[in-house]
């Protein structure tokens, strides 16, 4: 609404020009004449620089087919988007993470200095003050603390439509989820007091803060970029596109990849080996894997799950690492077939979960519950241990229960349950797990089920839409406090897929959100008690890490969160 406006603007402004034009006197034609020569003139010179931009690009991509040190990634499915404030999938954050640099980066769970130098907290907590080392973006304008602020309102935004706009409620910043709500922007407590000094006020104390801001959401972009192309197409434009990170986007093929090089105006530009990226788009686990076995691809996030165990037990190029994150299956609850919370139970407690996990066999975990192992409440207990089970099993000790619950709801063993479809994005390991889960349902329940595969961002988009009656989710924390998990089945989320909606459940986490310590678990543990008696998903494993990197790659990262990092990565022949 506002670009149209603004054309409006532009456009009511251009029509009185040109009536006061045409007020002038015949003496001013011939000035007049010579003005549109000269315009003309201009026209066709930055006409002849942008080929000359474009040609540059060209060849810098050439040159990067011959080069050695480039690095042949993966990134997996054609992200939606790769524009830091509207991106909400792994793919995406995976490709921003080499192009953009928020205040802090963080790499194997430590916090580094970003584009902030330094930072101070107020002894109460309540202020956190970054200051920041003068940087530029990658057209070599100067990046500033405005150019942040601009980014995080744009993220508050309504008309922005981001779908992680729900995250400022967890950053307790004053103002900042009102905003989200339709409060004004002129009230968030964000503001640059100079062009290198950007002061956060927060509502609460929050520990996390800090490791929050080096996710993507709150990134810097530069705003006559962002008003180059709609609903983030600029940052998928290599002729619009402007990023602050270690390299930079001259290419972007739909369906087919990317090309990434060296940004020469990158602050830590000395700390870069690589010139640049070749990125694939490859969602069959299958057709990646052979790629990387002939020699096409460096580096993929996923192999196929039938060569899991012979990886793990004889490459030492393949990596498993816990991750905070975990499997699910959404139940549609706006639909009557799951109203009633028996048959969600039902089938929950009919799935063998140590099945799934040894069948994919890459260090999954079996989830009795939505938070996985490695975060710590405030006495250090690990809260997934701490929180137990709540009746479920990882085995398949509790399918008498299922029956008799499926039985009490009105269709002993499965007798007159509809037929409904399980939706998963298209991969390997989804079909796996999805087929599983099928005759498990069949066996032990009598519940018959279809399964169905979809391309990623038709995927995305059913499961936003609703359209789907059990659909696969995948959910990691975006830092290091279960509310990072739990959030997203909040009323207000946008990426709540069940329709999740229990008034008490959101008040927990609204409390926790202005508390530390340990009234800040409690909160948590109950709202987690109360989310799996409701049962408005079915948790299937948390989430390993699988990563199979040529011996040739070097010194790459990855944060705990999974977004894989090169800014330090270079290839070794």
């Amino acid at each position: 609404m506002k670009k149209i406006l603004s054309l409006i603007l532009v456009l009511a402004l251009t029509i009185t020009l040109f009536t006061a034009c045409g007020k002038k006197e015949d003496t001013a034609k011939e000035q007049d004449t010579s003005t549109q020569q000269q315009d003309d003139n201009n026209k066709q010179d930055e006409g002849k620089k942008e080929e000359g931009t474009q040609q540059d690009e060209k060849d810098k991509d050439e040159a990067l087919e011959t080069n050695e040190n480039v690095l042949l990634w993966n990134v997996g499915a054609d992200p939606k988007t790769i524009d830091p404030t509207l991106n909400a999938a792994n793919d995406g954050g995976n490709v921003i993470s080499q192009t953009f640099e928020g205040l802090t980066r963080e790499k194997s769970g430590e916090v580094y200095p970003g584009i902030a130098e330094s930072w101070d907290i107020s002894e109460d907590g309540k202020t956190v003050v970054f200051h920041l080392r003068e940087s530029k973006w990658s057209d070599g304008s100067p990046l500033t603390a405005h150019d942040f602020v601009y980014a995080w309102k744009r993220g508050m935004d309504p008309a922005t439509a981001s779908e992680y706009a729900w995250i400022w409620k967890y950053t307790n910043i004053v103002g900042a989820y009102e905003a989200v709500n339709g409060g004004s922007l002129d009230d968030v407590g964000v503001a640059a007091s100079d062009d290198y000094t950007l002061e956060v006020t927060l509502k609460n104390p929050t520990d996390y803060i800090v490791s929050l801001l080096s996710f993507y959401h709150f990134m810097p972009v530069k705003q006559s970029a962002v008003e180059a192309g709609a609903d983030g197409a600029w940052a998928k434009d290599p002729t619009e596109v402007i990023s602050n990170g270690p390299f930079v986007l001259t290419s972007y093929r739909i369906g087919d990849g990317l090309t990434l090089v060296k940004n020469e105006h990158y602050w830590n530009a000395d700390v870069v080996k690589l010139d640049g990226i070749e990125g694939k788009f490859i969602d069959e686990d299958a057709t990646a894997y052979q790629a990387y076995e002939n020699g096409e691809l460096h580096f993929i996030p996923s192999v196929p799950t039938a060569e899991v165990p012979r990886l793990i037990a004889e490459d030492p190029n393949f990596y498993v690492y816990p991750l905070l994150a975990t499997y699910y299956y959404s139940f549609n609850l706006d639909l009557d077939i799951w109203k009633d919370a028996r048959v969600r139970r039902a089938l929950a407690l009919s799935i063998d979960r140590e099945v799934v996990t040894e069948t994919l066999a890459a260090g999954q975990v079996p989830a009795a519950g939505f938070i996985p192992p490695g975060l710590k409440d405030s006495e250090g207990r690990d809260f997934f241990e701490t929180a137990g089970t709540y009746g479920l099993a990882t085995d398949s000790s509790k399918i008498e229960e299922a029956q008799a619950l499926l039985a009490e709801a009105g269709y002993p063993n499965g007798e007159g349950f509809p037929e409904f479809t399980i939706l998963y994005n298209t991969s390997d390991g989804h079909q796996t797990v999805a087929e599983l889960v099928q005759e498990m349902f069949k066996t032990n329940l009598g519940i018959s089920c279809k399964v169905k595969n979809q391309e990623w961002a038709v995927f995305q988009e059913n499961r936003i839409q609703g359209n789907f009656e059990i659909a696969r989710g995948g959910w990691g924390t975006d830092f290091m406090d279960p509310i990072g998990l739990l959030s997203l089945f909040t009323k207000e989320n946008e990426l709540n897929d069940p329709n999740y909606d229990n008034k008490e459940f959101d008040e927990l986490l609204t409390q926790a959100t202005k508390t530390q310590g340990k009234e800040h678990f409690d909160a948590l543990y109950k709202a987690q008690e109360i989310f799996m008696n409701d049962m408005p998903i079915i948790p299937v494993y948390h989430y390993s890490d699988t990563m199979l990197a040529s011996e040739k790659v070097v010194d790459w990262d990855r944060s705990v969160l999974g977004t894989v990092d090169f800014s330090e990565a270079y290839i070794a022949e």
